[in-house]
């Protein structure tokens, strides 16, 4: 192999995972160099004493233990602008972000990109439990083989130039295998470490995060009401960026019985109250869609798509509607369609693509108007 072809850029979080996959890779003949990206510091993640993080001073240990070259990307300012300003904007717009989608393309992959270049490595490598696979001229993405693991959710809007640069060591292995694995290479203290936050700048509840970095808030939007699915009022809410679609707890509302939010309009600063099976549903409109095939996509005839990162899959149907957003027909019914959150499509294994839940707005009118158009 060519020297640049030989080196591989992991972005090390300090962690279990992209230990691991260091000394993998160092295992498998590649030259190894290691990145770690500061992104946002949590107070709870400094040793008295230390002006950087904890991640970053476990990632420098390991590196010099390995043996390996190793940088540290300060990018905090442009995390703040990018991702967290992305995060804000969502619940401002009565949506429900989710950021770690975004963070993939638009900052951590783009990041470890710019240095794969400036460090002469062809190749970047991560931490993610997922496999990839090349088919017709297209990597796609593949679920890991540990299911409670899998992170090929989280990855659909990566574009086809960063997928044919990445590798992903942990994929075909499970959770407890890796850490069995870090133990056997003399790494037993960091085999035994714990996970990281779902939301690496989220320590406690997102409402008093947006209290902190949008101190207006509640200036700009305010109290609202609470209705119900005829328009009547229930009782007042505290704004509609406080709740999110499918919420139970912490509506602060008695009504004698379990209520669910069923929609928010933030423009009238609304927040829709209804039982459980008001939140089911047949049909999704889903936009801003990255797929490696549309054609693929729209003729699967066994499609399914995940909704949330927990959830199952659910088999379904896909049309594209002439506003350019796709018509998702379950085969089942679903629940809680959460604008904002991410709808990613799945042959099997296979990640064909996936895209942001839109408003849903009329969904039941624009899926009867439809409804002829959907493969017999």
């Amino acid at each position: 192999m060519k020297e640049r072809e030989k080196r591989v850029l992991v972005g090390m979080s300090g962690g279990i995972d992209s230990s691991a996959a260091c000394i993998m890779l160092q295992e498998q003949g590649y030259e190894v160099v290691g990145v770690t990206m500061r992104t946002w510091d949590v107070a709870s993640h400094f040793t008295p004493g230390n002006d950087q993080p904890n991640e970053v001073i476990e990632a420098q240990q390991l590196a010099a233990r390995l043996g390996i070259e190793h940088h540290v990307a300060d990018v905090r300012t442009e995390f703040r602008q990018v991702i967290v300003q992305y995060f804000i904007d969502e619940y401002m717009r009565g949506r429900t972000p989710n950021p770690c989608v975004m963070c993939n393309p638009l900052f951590k992959e783009r990041i470890l990109c710019e240095w794969a270049d400036r460090c002469n490595c062809a190749w970047i490598a991560t931490g993610h439990y997922c496999q990839l696979k090349d088919i017709n001229g297209y990597r796609y993405i593949l679920t890991g083989d540990d299911p409670l693991k899998d992170q090929s959710y989280f990855l659909w809007k990566l574009p086809q130039e960063i997928l044919k640069r990445m590798m992903f060591p942990l994929g075909g292995m499970t959770k407890a295998s890796v850490r069995n694995y870090l133990a056997s290479k003399g790494f037993e203290a960091k085999a035994r470490g714990g996970e990281s936050m779902e939301i690496c700048f989220i320590e406690k509840d997102y409402r008093e995060f947006l209290k902190e970095h949008c101190p207006d808030i509640d200036e700009r939007i305010g109290p609202g009401w609470f209705v119900d699915s005829k328009g009547l009022k229930l009782g007042q809410h505290k704004g509609f960026a406080y709740y999110t679609i499918g919420q139970r707890k912490g509506l602060e509302i008695a009504l004698g019985k379990p209520a669910y939010v069923l929609k928010i309009n933030p423009a009238k600063n609304t927040v829709m109250l209804g039982d459980a099976d008001q939140l089911k549903t047949q049909y999704m409109l889903v936009e801003d869609y990255n797929v490696a095939s549309l054609d693929e996509l729209l003729s699967c005839k066994d499609l399914a798509v995940r909704i949330r990162y927990r959830s199952r899959s659910i088999p379904c149907q896909v049309i594209l509607l002439e506003n350019g957003q796709l018509l998702v027909r379950f085969q089942q019914e679903a629940s809680a369609i959460t604008p904002g959150q991410s709808a990613v499509f799945y042959e099997g294994n296979r990640v064909l693509g996936g895209g942001f839940i839109a408003f849903q707005q009329a969904i039941k009118k624009i899926g009867a108007e439809n409804e002829a158009k959907f493969p017999k």
